[in-house]
């Protein structure tokens, strides 16, 4: 049995607050500052252009692809990225840089911001993998009375309730958070 306590606001979660602060930064600076040349790909532009692509496609098509692009970035613990534990990307830097698995889920949340889903039905959410016994982080999205994963060691979309070996710790969206409890 699982019980979940809703929190309004995110302060506990500063790495959380810092990734959205980063992307709010990097809108400004990519509008002007990125360029496509032969040498030096735009990531921010071709992940803009697919959205653009995507705006008004059925949802679920939005789902895999959002979910397909961004598994695309090779996994880079953060230790070895960034030199220390545990570090949240912004889009931006995950595209330059790669990332683990909660900058796979920032990526994926706001890619659907993006495309107009709503946030209230948005969750990154940080669990315990039971089978690997690691913690680990991916976006659920809720649709209606049912939830989906989009997971980065998953290449397709997959409903919550058919994935046991996943404990969910909390989750977080742009306002509010939610505690588990087993």
């Amino acid at each position: 049995l699982k019980l979940e306590i809703r929190h309004d606001g995110i302060k506990p979660f500063p790495k959380w607050i810092g990734a959205l602060a980063k992307y709010e930064q990097e809108k400004i600076r990519y509008a002007t500052q990125c360029l496509v040349t032969r040498f030096s790909p735009c990531h921010w532009k071709e992940w803009r252009d697919l959205l653009d692509r995507l705006r008004d496609q059925p949802r679920a098509t939005q789902l895999d692809a959002v979910n397909r692009y961004m598994n695309r970035q090779p996994y880079v613990l953060d230790m070895v990225n960034w030199g220390v534990p545990d570090y949240w990307e912004s889009p931006g830097e995950f595209f330059l840089r790669n990332g683990n698995c909660h900058d796979y889920a920032i990526a994926k949340y706001l890619s659907l911001r993006l495309l107009g889903w709503n946030k209230e039905d948005l969750r990154i959410v940080a669990l315990n993998d039971l089978n690997l016994r690691v913690g680990h982080a991916v976006l659920v999205v809720i649709e209606g009375d049912h939830a989906v994963v989009l997971d980065n060691q998953v290449p397709q979309v997959v409903e919550a309730t058919s994935i046991h070996h996943y404990q969910p710790i909390y989750a977080v969206n742009e306002d509010t958070w939610w505690l588990y409890r087993h």
